[in-house]
């Protein structure tokens, strides 16, 4: 452990977390099943003006890319506790179908726009066989009942631009997918796509359809689409690699447009269009609102705008290069400052104790908000289901921008008590208050140790470090890619989530994502981890000034307010 001098007063907060995970609705495992297949995808939902959910989605007996891939609908009548059987868009024995997006109009039309194998093209031109669900035509059908029925088929123009001329079949078979849903400004909606260059999801860029008239026209051969931006190339950044896909976006409270997509940096990418999507920013990191990159694999970087003006972004929160680890999902929640979006640091929303690489990660989701609730749908890709998510969540999110201080929670433990026998961990949680004065601390001292002489108990090292021994087990958990040395007034928040079984590290406010020496700044624990409680009078170092315990464990936003109450 190497010196750390403190020359700033720290506090550092440990919260003890009660929550069980059998009820946790944080934990994919209690979800409600919408429909469970041997492939489904992208499960994705409008609600009518009656109030029924209708989620479109991708789906097939075999596996994803199979020739039986088709798009379906199911519809809930009672907010997603019950779901239809489903109804197919498109059938399963015509060519692939996939990749569906619904629309709302305002005169209650739902469009569903999809990739669809028209040409029945399943070679290469060299011969080899390839997968059928991400080229063909850009088609779309329409239902007037809500669902029920689908009209004929019909195709989007798309023109040929310089990304199709260069791909495997010279753009006489053009390549692409979407993912998301259209958006909505005024009478204007949009929805983004990425095209691919070569065979498979090779040299991707960003395009986006227009329609000034979708919303209001009932007469089909009368609305008209726009494919943007303008030119011969779509929205990639030519320094970021071959992989930019998945781009989606949202609109701001002046019609302005932002979108956010995938790439294999290991951090998502955002860009701005000021003129109605026809041009747009040179793409960049997405960041912050304090400037940190924000990380995400190559998994789906989801946005959202709610009813209050407000955003919310989904994402997994680590720089993997690849399609694993997309278990837990975060969100982040944003709100608009001088014509941009500023990110608050981040919850995690849903997690699982399955991690394995075909059922335990989850993805492709979809908010739904209606008479002030909020659900999100994802799919495992067996298995697509609804979750609702805590309100009190996302206002904590957005709430990270207000000044208002929130009520401080009860206190259970505190510097010259003994501290109390700690909830067995499993199943639960814990994390403390230090107060240090800029007193040196060694290589091997702790800024707080309530160990047992055998060893059992729990401490937290100079460096950050939580050490949690059961008596059979120790794990130590590292602070990795951030310092305690901070500016004045550092806030070290170390939060134990044994429902989702991770720990996280939050300072001055800013949740620790480690930086660009670790891959993620939480850290994951053992789930058998049993009973932490150690020696009643814990030992603190002499640069403590303070601490305390929680009786429960602080969301990240609250620990974000707490910091802020305190400068």
């Amino acid at each position: 452990m190497t010196l750390l001098k403190q020359t700033t007063k720290i506090a550092v907060f440990v919260a003890v977390a009660l929550a069980s995970g059998a009820s946790d609705p944080r934990d994919i495992a209690n979800g409600i099943s919408i429909y469970e297949h041997g492939y489904c995808d992208q499960p994705y939902v409008v609600v009518t003006d009656d109030g029924a959910w209708v989620c479109v989605f991708t789906t097939s007996a075999e596996r994803e890319g199979a020739a039986s891939q088709y798009i379906v609908c199911s519809i809930s009548r009672d907010k997603g506790r019950t779901w239809s059987d489903p109804v197919p868009i498109e059938p399963p024995d015509s060519p692939e179908a996939s990749w569906a997006m619904p629309l709302l109009t305002h005169f209650g039309r739902i469009y569903v726009f999809y990739v669809y194998n028209g040409d029945d093209i399943r070679e290469l031109p060299d011969g080899k066989p390839m997968r059928a669900d991400t080229h063909g035509w850009y088609c779309y059908r329409y239902s007037d009942d809500n669902g029920a029925t689908w009209s004929a088929r019909r195709r989007l123009p798309m023109r040929v631009t310089a990304c199709d001329r260069g791909n495997d079949f010279g753009g006489e078979v053009q390549m692409f997918w979407g993912i998301g849903k259209p958006i909505i400004f005024g009478d204007t909606a949009w929805f983004a796509f990425s095209k691919l260059s070569r065979y498979f999801l090779i040299d991707s860029e960003g395009w986006f359809y227009r329609s000034n008239n979708v919303l209001t026209e009932r007469d089909v051969e009368r609305v008209t689409w726009e494919l943007l931006p303008e030119g011969d190339h779509g929205l990639r950044h030519p320094d970021f690699g071959s992989v930019q896909e998945e781009h989606n976006l949202v609109p701001l409270s002046n019609g302005d447009l932002y979108c956010v997509y995938r790439t294999t940096l290991g951090y998502a990418v955002e860009s701005y269009s000021r003129d109605g999507g026809r041009s747009w920013s040179v793409p960049e990191l997405m960041r912050y609102a304090d400037g940190r990159p924000v990380k995400n694999p190559r998994a789906c970087p989801r946005l959202w705008r709610c009813k209050n003006g407000k955003y919310l972004f989904w994402f997994h929160n680590h720089s993997g290069k690849d399609f694993s680890n997309r278990n837990p999902a975060w969100l982040s929640g944003g709100v608009e400052h001088d014509g941009r979006i500023l990110w608050s640091e981040p919850e995690i929303v849903l997690y699982g104790e399955d991690r394995s690489d075909h059922t335990g990660r989850f993805s492709y989701p979809d908010l739904i908000e209606q008479e002030g609730r909020y659900w999100i749908t994802t799919t495992q890709k067996t298995r697509a289901t609804v979750h609702e998510v805590d309100a009190a969540l996302l206002e904590g999110l957005w709430g990270q921008f207000e000044k208002t201080a929130p009520p401080a929670p009860d206190v259970i433990w505190r510097r010259g008590e003994n501290m109390p026998q700690l909830p067995r961990v499993g199943g639960h949680g814990f994390s403390i208050e230090l107060r240090l004065n800029d007193t040196m601390v060694n290589e091997d001292d702790f800024l707080l140790d309530a160990r047992r002489a055998d060893g059992r108990g729990m401490a937290v090292a100079g460096n950050g470090t939580l050490l949690l021994n059961d008596g059979e087990q120790q794990v130590e958990t590292p602070l990795c890619g951030c310092s305690l040395k901070a500016d004045a007034e550092t806030h070290f928040v170390i939060i134990v989530d044994r429902a989702a079984n991770i720990a996280s590290f939050v300072i001055n406010g800013r949740l620790c994502d480690g930086g660009e020496a670790c891959q993620y700044g939480w850290q994951r624990l053992l789930p058998a981890l049993g009973d932490v409680s150690g020696n009643a009078e814990a030992q603190a170092h002499s640069s403590v000034e303070s601490y305390a315990v929680y009786t429960r464990s602080l969301r990240v936003s609250e620990a974000v307010a707490r910091w802020g109450s305190l400068r």
